[in-house]
């Protein structure tokens, strides 16, 4: 595992985020192909929105999505998919917002760390070996054994305090 690693920054002003997004769905369909899991329409069309944006997404947002793009869906055909994408290391929960984000390294497992923007919403994730293990051994020293290494910070990316404004909602 690499020590220390951005998985996935915060977009840059010049991000071209159609190349972001056809990036993702090649490497979910990649993995899906090499687990020989099925990445089926309403799979796909979850993942694609999730993917819309780098901010989370939440369950029932996504169902009023996928009833626009004119798919029959309800609350569990949402979550089952849902589900599926964080099995297959596609999408992450964040815990904090009870919402969803894209995985841009989807094809090693990692135990995620989140920096949220509390101002414009975008999610940038990292992966620092370190704090994951001083979390590990600090549990283990008071008798306790870790399943997941989550960690959930909030604060301002640089675009935020740069204008003093918040980016626009769309796909960034």
């Amino acid at each position: 595992m690499t020590q220390k690693a951005v998985i996935q920054g915060f977009p840059r002003p010049d991000h071209d985020h159609a190349q972001c997004v056809e990036q993702a769905l090649e490497r979910a369909e990649a993995v899906c192909r090499e687990r020989g899991e099925r990445f089926t329409v309403l799979r796909r069309l979850v993942f694609e929105l999730v993917w819309n944006s780098h901010r989370p997404v939440k369950a029932y947002d996504l169902l009023e999505l996928v009833l626009r793009h004119g798919r029959r869906g309800s609350p569990p055909t949402v979550y089952r998919a849902l589900e599926f994408l964080q099995a297959a290391g596609l999408v992450h929960k964040i815990e904090s917002l009870n919402a969803f984000v894209g995985c841009a390294d989807p094809e090693r497992p990692h135990s995620g760390q989140f920096l949220i923007c509390d101002q414009c919403g975008i999610v940038a994730e990292l992966e620092d070996a370190a704090i994951a293990s001083r979390l590990d051994a600090d549990a283990k020293r008071i008798g306790f054994n870790l399943a997941t290494v989550r960690v959930e910070a909030t604060g301002r990316c640089k675009s935020c305090r740069s204008s003093g404004t918040a980016r626009p909602s769309g796909g960034s």
